[in-house]
């Protein structure tokens, strides 16, 4: 696993669980508004945590922390990440998956395997706009795919929307509103954070 980042304690990341957070590197989207474009271009990369810190880390927190949280970037990018699931989950922990949805078929080895026990997915846009603020193509079947597994899982799920108002409109807020009020799904919409460090900015530089 490359993991970029660590943040030790959190009381917002996992729903009534106080937790870690772990940043994978990488991502298949470039979303303007992204506040991590150190975990999303390459050129920004730094050297990952080794493994075994975070292993380490995690062993000593055991009797301190119930729950870790794996976010990115896009964590189901990375071959490597159900072994880690499954080393993560042999040392007691809840675990919960940050995703944007784009690989339904890790979404659903996860599941199948009884690794995962909250999963939140970013909904980007209504399907017609979703590249635009994906910043890439893609493939509108995985994501309605992802959202189908989720839904069905079983498990405690979320699906959320961050609000960029250069790129959304009160027309394209409502249009996601419909979609999700007719998928049934749980939704949230995010204020974007407005800084300095977002990626628009780094490609524009």
């Amino acid at each position: 696993m490359k993991i970029a980042g660590l943040q030790k304690f959190s009381l917002i990341d996992y729903p009534n669980h106080p937790c870690a957070v772990l940043f994978t590197q990488g991502c298949n989207f470039r979303c303007p508004f992204c506040h991590n474009p150190e975990l999303v271009l390459p050129s920004h990369f730094t050297p990952p945590i080794p493994t075994e810190d975070i292993l380490t880390f995690l062993k000593k927190r055991q009797k301190q922390l119930p729950a870790v949280t794996i976010s990115g970037g896009e964590p189901t990018l990375h071959a490597d990440l159900l072994d880690f699931l499954h080393t993560i989950k042999s040392l007691g922990y809840k675990i919960k998956l940050d995703t944007n949805g784009t690989r339904p078929q890790v979404i659903a080895q996860a599941l199948s395997q009884n690794l995962l026990d909250f999963i939140a997915m970013d909904i980007k846009s209504t399907p017609p706009t979703y590249h635009q603020l994906a910043g890439s193509q893609v493939n509108i079947d995985h994501i309605h795919h992802s959202i189908h597994l989720i839904q069905n899982s079983g498990l405690p799920h979320l699906f959320r929307t961050t609000l960029y108002p250069p790129l959304q409109d009160s027309l394209t807020q409502q249009a996601i509103t419909v979609w999700m009020e007719t998928l049934q799904a749980p939704h949230i919409f995010q204020t974007f954070r407005d800084g300095q460090k977002i990626l628009i900015n780094f490609t524009q530089s």
